[in-house]
Parts: C-alpha cells; structure tokens; sequence
C-alpha cells in the first residue's frame, strides 16, 4: 500500500505538504494542491481518515444541511458544493432536512464527524438546530440568511432583483401586474417580494400559494386569470412556480408574451428549454458558493475576522416569456 511518503516523493513535496494539501489547508497554492491530488491518484493513496482525525483534530468532512430537492437550484448548489469542496481536500456529507431529523447534524457534531456546516436553506425555524452546532463549529449560511445568527452568510441580492423585475414590466407599460408566491419563512422570499413591491407604481393582485412547486403555480396562475381584470405580467417567485404558471397559462390558450409576461427567478437549467424560454433573475450560485467555502476554510484554519455578509448581484435574464422594451 502506498504511504504519505510515496506520494510526497512523487509530487517532489514534503511530507508536511501532502498531509496539508490533502486537508484543503489554504496556505497550500492551487498548482502544489492539484500535483499532490495527481499523485495520490497515481499511487492510489488513501489517507487513514481516523489516524489523521487523531492526528489533526480534524475529520476533513464539511456537513450541508438542505431541503427543498424538488427545486432543481438545491441539487445544483449541493454538486457545486461537492466540486469545491473536493477540490479542497475535503469531503462532503449531507442531511436534508425534508427528510432526516436535523438532530443527525447536531449529533454529528458533537461527536467530531464534520469540521464544520454550510446550510443552504436556513430559516428562523432552524435557530436551535445552528445554535446547538454553532457552539463547536464554524457555520455559513448560503443562499439563505438569517438576521441575529453570528456566522458568515452568502446570498444573492434578492431585494434588488425583485426590483428589477418590476422595472421590467414598467418600461413596457404594463399596468396590471400579478405577483406569484408562497410561504415567507426564506429570506429569499421576502427580500425578491419586497424589492418587486418597492418599485411597483400600484399594488399587484398577490396569490399566495401553500409551496413552491409545479402544481401550486399551475394552480395559482388559474386563480389569476380567472379573474375579470386578469393581469397582463405576473412575477413568480422562483422558477418552478412559474413553469408551473407559463403550463397553465398555455392550457387556458392565454399567449405569452403577447397577452400575458412571466417571469420567474433562479434561472435554473428548465427555465431557458425552448418549451419554457422564461424570462427570469439569475442567481449566481457558482459564486455564492465559492464564496461560502472560501469563509468556511478561513474559519477551519483559525483566521479572525468580523463576520461577513456577502452580497452577489442578481442579473434579470430576458427571453421569450416577456418582450424587450425599446
């Protein structure tokens, strides 16, 4: 079996640079870390995970709690995560919180088997469960935040793209405006709800729908053009309310663009096929997620520094479920 010192030989490093490259160490360069990864390939080298946790009082394993899988953005953002984390040196294990109890986490926790935790859909309700970790390991929030938790947070700026949607429909004079949405627990919600408010001239006809899936937008976009005064542009939520509403709006022989502009906002893969082609506010989760374990290496390798809450800009993306003003 190939050892540390095999694969330190191979890579032309020291023994102390292999250990430190394969635990993601960030004084490691990007060039030494990928030689020494090759190396160990070559040579089939697999560190003795509970010989190292002994050693460095470390597991190497990064833990995501997330939920909401039936929206494509969460499994692309859980990939995401796996890349970089990978490319760190470090290994991934997830509980989603839909269908574990998040005690799993907290006891994983306690009992030394992550270094740390990035939750990607965090809410007030999950206050327990980050105060409980929080207290033995560095957090970060992405895609999510939540005021009063000290941690690192990572979001897009939902606020300021909600606004940019209603700019939208302004600049091509639309009047009657519908707005899509579901439960407000996400700060996702209320910040895209609050933007798109904000910069609306008058009040949109809301529905509220009780999830953010398929079927519910289907549903909600039925109430909205069932009414006499039905709108002429609704802003969905997120993207898979609004595949749910542009299906609907082709089943009651309503055309979008022509009678009616949609959009949605994620911009996940689904929104830009030719059989949705929606207009929507991209999230630029590589970056978000970059960012998230950038902060959380920074906190395993015991840097001090104020928290950060980061904000990433949120292009509006235009295709054929509105028109182009001008």
């Amino acid at each position: 079996m190939s050892t540390s010192r095999d694969v330190a030989r191979r890579a032309g490093v020291s023994q102390s640079t292999v250990s430190r490259a394969l635990a993601g160490h960030p004084g490691v360069t990007g060039e030494v870390r990928a030689r020494v990864q090759a190396a160990a390939r070559e040579l089939a080298y697999v560190p003795n995970a509970a010989a190292r946790a002994m050693r460095t009082r470390s597991s190497g394993n990064i833990g995501v709690v997330t939920a909401r899988l039936h929206n494509p953005i969460y499994p692309e953002m859980l990939q995401l995560l796996a890349r970089e984390l990978r490319g760190a040196g470090l290994r991934m294990i997830v509980w989603n919180s839909d269908e574990t109890d998040e005690d799993a986490a907290a006891d994983a926790a306690r009992q030394g088997m992550v270094d740390g935790i990035i939750f990607t859909s965090a809410t007030p309700a999950s206050t327990a469960l980050y105060e409980e970790i929080a207290r033995r390991l560095p957090v970060v929030l992405v895609n999510r935040t939540v005021e009063g938790w000290p941690c690192d947070q990572v979001e897009s700026d939902n606020r300021a793209g909600g606004r940019a949607v209603a700019a939208h429909f302004r600049a091509a004079g639309r009047r009657r405006l519908g707005l899509l949405s579901g439960p407000l627990l996400p700060s996702t919600i209320r910040d895209r709800e609050a933007g798109f408010l904000e910069a609306c001239e008058e009040a949109p006809v809301t529905v509220r729908t009780e999830a953010f899936t398929y079927k519910a937008g289907v549903e909600g976009m039925e109430r909205l053009l069932a009414l006499a005064d039905r709108p002429d542009a609704v802003f969905c939520a997120n993207d898979v309310l609004a595949l749910g509403a542009r299906d609907a709006a082709r089943l009651a022989g309503v055309e979008v663009p022509r009678e009616l502009w949609l959009v949605g906002y994620d911009d996940i893969a689904m929104a830009g096929w030719t059989a949705f082609d929606l207009t929507t506010v991209r999230q630029p989760i590589e970056e978000m997620v970059r960012e998230a374990v950038r902060l959380l290496r920074q906190r395993l390798a015991g840097e001090d520094f104020p928290r950060q809450r980061l904000r990433l800009p949120a292009p509006l993306v235009l295709r054929g479920s509105t028109g182009r003003p001008g």
